[in-house]
Formats: structure tokens, C-alpha cells, sequence
């Protein structure tokens, strides 16, 4: 045990980041309650050491007052979860939503608890499944009374300072952010700043992908091009014979290298197990952060060109484009072009 003041908490929600949020607080001394639909991911972490719940009911009665809450989920059960949920929870208790939810919805959700006297808090968590080793970054909103007395748990589940090196020129030295979590201001403000970090990772995702694919055909001096009056030559072939690794190069830019990062660590490690990525069906979702970021900058009128790009790039990736890209065919070969004919 780590941690000089343990508390219990109740997890709904153990896929790969819920189990591994429990497992990380257990570490530290904490107790959990745990309860998901899949009854093998609750036994599993069962037999770690966490009570089982078999029910939103059951898990309620198993927490002491004042209870702590914790709903790991997609955000389309959100709602309903908490709705569930909240009839069965007492004045004091407080809810913590961990997910992807929307900022706005954060607020509206306050609000419903508020004459009820139960507290919420939104918790933005970055991580991912290497989270249970690395800490989970937290941004987190809320009064200040409830995310006050939840700190063990947000210490606990946060990497702390880790191999960061101070912030050169950093003078402060209250608060949390060098630890790895931060209260970002009231209901919502948490997810707020997740949400914009998702867009920004949107972005960097984007460049990193964009940069290695010219890497990938600097080659293209090498190739045949078709000659006719739709295509344009290749001016100078002679400046692009490059037949560059890409995964070495992926690996040297982890190395040193300004744009080395985690994002470039994950394409590395894809790389070495599948150089030609045929492992990968190059289909890239977007769970909403990114769209919501791009209507917060319309909305604050504030520039965001390249996670804008980067949120419509991967509409293209799922073949969204499709019927504009015949749309486009279809003019070109009206004025006289020479259109792709469907086969």
C-alpha cells in the first residue's frame, strides 16, 4: 500500500481502460467495487482482489457512504446508466464520468443531480490500455468540494511526475498539473479539455501519417506514370528514386527527434510486426472529440485548420467521400475531361 489515505470507489465500466483504472487503484491501496455486464471481466478482476457486483443495485449497496461512482463507458449509455443509477444513490455521493462525453452534456447532467445533492464530476482520461503501467492523464471538472475529497483516487490513477523533466523556467510550484491531473474549473471543463486534446491528436496523427506516406513514394521517379492529357508528369523522376524503409525511419524519429512521441512509438511498433501495414484496414473512426472541437473553434470564431482537416480525413478514410468523388468524375468528364467510368 502506497497511498496513506484509501478509499473505496465503484466501477461501472472494465474494458481495457476501466479494468485497468481498477487495477491501478488497487495497487495503491484503494478498494473497488466493480460491476460490468460481462460477468467474466468482473470475475476476473474478482480474483485480482475487487468486489464483485452483479448488479447497479448490488454495487450500491456494497459502497459506504459517502459513495464514490465511477461509469467507464461509451458515451451513448452514459444517460441511461446514469439515470439507473442516481435513483439509487443519497445525498453526498458523487458520480465520476471517466468517458468521452460531451462537455455540454457534463453541464446538463450537473444540473439534473444538483437538487439531489449528488455531485458530478468529469474526468477526461488519456491513456489508453498502456495507462495501468504509464498513469492515466487526467483533466478533470467539477466543484471543488467533490473533486477535492476524490484526490487519493485521482493521484493514484495519474502517472505522477514520471520521466518528465521539470518544465524549464516553471516557477509554480502548488497545484497538480506536474503530476498529471488538473482540475480545469466547473461541470464540464474537464471534458472540454479532453475534447480539444482528442482534435489536437487528431492532428498530429494526420501530419505523422501524411509525412511517412511522401516518405513512402519518394520512389515515385522509379514507377511508371501514365502519359496522357488527365494526368500530370512527374517533372524531374530523377529526384524521386528514393526507396526509403519507412519503418526505420519511424524508429530513428523515436530517437532524438523533435516529433518523436508516443503517437510515433505506436507507428514504429506497427510497422516492425507489418512494414507494408497490410494488417490495417486504414478505416479511422472518430468517437466525437474531434468533431465537437471543430464546432467549439467555429463557435469561439477561432482558426483550427488542421484538426479540421485531419476530423474530415478520416470521413475519407470510411469511404465517405465516395459520391463526391463521383460528383467530381462526372463534371470533369462533362466539360470535356476523361472521367473514370464506373467497371
Amino acid at each position: 500500500m502506497t497511498t496513506d489515505t484509501p478509499m473505496q470507489l465503484g466501477m461501472i465500466g472494465l474494458g481495457r481502460m476501466g479494468a485497468n483504472l481498477v487495477r491501478r487503484l488497487m495497487r495503491d491501496g484503494h478498494r473497488c467495487v466493480v460491476y460490468d455486464l460481462d460477468r467474466e471481466a468482473v470475475q476476473e478482476l474478482e480474483k485480482e482482489g475487487a468486489t464483485a457486483a452483479s448488479s447497479l443495485h448490488d454495487l450500491v449497496d456494497k459502497l459506504e457512504n459517502p459513495r464514490n461512482v465511477w461509469l467507464m463507458l461509451p458515451a451513448g449509455v452514459v444517460q441511461s446508466t446514469l439515470d439507473q443509477l442516481a435513483a439509487l444513490l443519497d445525498p453526498g455521493d458523487t458520480v465520476i464520468d471517466g468517458g468521452n462525453s460531451y462537455y455540454r452534456d457534463d453541464i446538463t447532467r450537473a444540473k439534473q443531480l444538483a437538487p439531489r445533492g449528488i455531485h458530478y464530476v468529469d474526468c477526461g482520461t488519456s491513456g489508453g490500455v498502456w495507462g495501468l503501467e504509464r498513469g492515466y492523464c487526467l483533466m478533470i471538472g467539477g466543484k471543488e468540494e467533490a473533486v477535492a475529497r476524490l484526490d487519493p483516487v485521482f493521484r493514484a490513477i495519474a502517472p505522477g511526475t514520471g520521466d518528465a523533466e521539470p518544465t524549464p523556467g516553471r516557477t509554480r510550484t502548488d497545484g497538480t498539473a506536474s503530476q498529471g491531473y488538473l482540475h480545469c474549473g466547473p461541470s464540464g471543463a474537464g471534458h472540454f479539455v479532453k475534447m480539444v486534446h482528442n482534435g489536437v491528436e487528431y492532428g498530429m496523427m494526420a501530419a505523422i501519417a501524411e509525412g511517412l506516406g511522401i516518405i513512402k513514394h519518394a520512389d515515385a521517379g522509379l514507377r511508371s506514370r501514365s502519359v496522357d492529357a488527365e494526368t500530370a508528369p512527374l517533372r524531374e523522376p530523377e529526384a524521386y528514386q528514393y526507396e526509403i524503409d519507412v519503418a526505420e525511419v519511424a524508429e530513428v524519429w523515436r530517437r532524438g527527434s523533435v516529433v518523436g512521441s508516443w503517437l510515433v512509438d505506436l507507428v514504429a511498433d506497427a510497422l516492425s510486426r507489418s512494414p507494408e501495414l497490410d494488417d490495417f484496414a486504414g478505416r479511422v473512426s472518430d468517437s466525437g472529440e474531434g468533431r465537437w472541437t471543430v464546432v467549439a473553434a467555429v463557435e469561439e470564431s477561432v482558426p483550427a485548420p488542421v484538426i479540421s482537416a485531419a476530423l474530415t480525413e478520416r470521413y475519407e478514410s470510411r469511404g465517405l467521400g465516395e459520391f463526391r468523388d463521383k460528383v467530381l468524375s462526372a463534371m470533369r468528364g462533362e466539360f470535356g475531361g476523361h472521367a473514370e467510368k464506373a467497371r
